[in-house]
């Protein structure tokens, strides 16, 4: 009765996995799909990793399933090799994030409610790969169509806007570094100021009031994407910690059901 207990816990584990690879899988389709005018820089940015993830853990839970219920020992094997990648590559990533988001923190600005940032406080590898051209131009895709910066135009106040709480994007995009001392107007236009001379700092030549272009071109852009990256990273470093706990709770199951395979192999020789 035992073996075939653990072989049922593990099938229902899997057939819960297997409809989670599927809606990631699902999502990953659907980020792309002709009806919606085609895919944008945002859907294929987001698009191959859904997808990849989706058909990994659709497989290993199949094989999975299918070699606890028809007792195909093979299967299970590759249900066990599947998911101890998988388990490697969770905490590869775990130790991955950690390395290269520990040493940043956003700056605190007197007399101001929000912080800033500055991309020489990040990882060389951040700041190369955020820093590449072809990169940038797709996160940069990703701000507009987010529309990150018309969020904040609800013509607050001077002193409501610098007491509001601005994500480390919108410090670093939406408006130009406190260090400039440009004229507040609202909260995306900015005036420079009698005798500004140009040079002192990239950021304030980089500035335009224009809405499509404000501080996309800044430093201070790509470290608020970083500093948006490091706390999305934080939050995702606690759903990879309950991933890797019920893949080990899992894997568990699978090499006890590749234990109850062979003991109803042996059992049938036996007889």
């Amino acid at each position: 009765m035992a073996p075939r207990c653990s072989n049922t816990v593990f099938a229902v584990f899997n057939v819960v996995t297997l409809l989670l690879g599927a809606a990631v899988l699902a999502a990953g389709i659907y980020a792309s799909a002709p009806h919606r005018g085609g895919a944008t820089d945002c859907d294929r940015f987001l698009r191959t990793p859904a997808i990849v993830l989706g058909v990994a853990i659709m497989v290993a839970s199949l094989a999975g399933l299918v070699g606890a219920c028809c007792r195909a020992s093979a299967l299970l094997w590759i249900y066990l090799f599947l998911t101890g990648l998988l388990i490697l590559a969770a905490l590869c990533f775990a130790g991955f994030a950690f390395a290269v988001t520990n040493a940043s923190a956003g700056q605190a600005v007197s007399g101001r409610g929000f912080k800033e940032y500055r991309l020489g406080d990040y990882s060389s590898w951040l700041r190369r790969t955020v820093e590449d051209g072809r990169n940038w131009g797709r996160i940069r895709s990703c701000l507009m169509e987010a529309k990150v910066c018309r969020s904040l135009q609800s013509n607050r106040t001077l002193d409501e806007f610098v007491n509001a709480n601005l994500s480390p994007v919108q410090s670093g995009c939406c408006k130009p570094p406190t260090a400039c001392n440009f004229t507040y107007q609202n909260e995306t236009y900015w005036t420079k100021p009698p005798g500004y001379v140009s040079g002192a700092d990239p950021d304030c030549d980089a500035w335009s009031n224009e809405q499509s272009e404000l501080c996309y071109g800044c430093q201070s852009c790509k470290a608020g994407v970083l500093g948006n990256l490091k706390n999305s990273w934080k939050k995702i470093a606690f759903v990879n910690a309950a991933f890797v706990v019920l893949l080990v709770v899992v894997y568990g199951f699978g090499c006890c059901a590749l234990r109850n395979n062979r003991r109803h192999k042996y059992s049938l020789v036996g007889k």
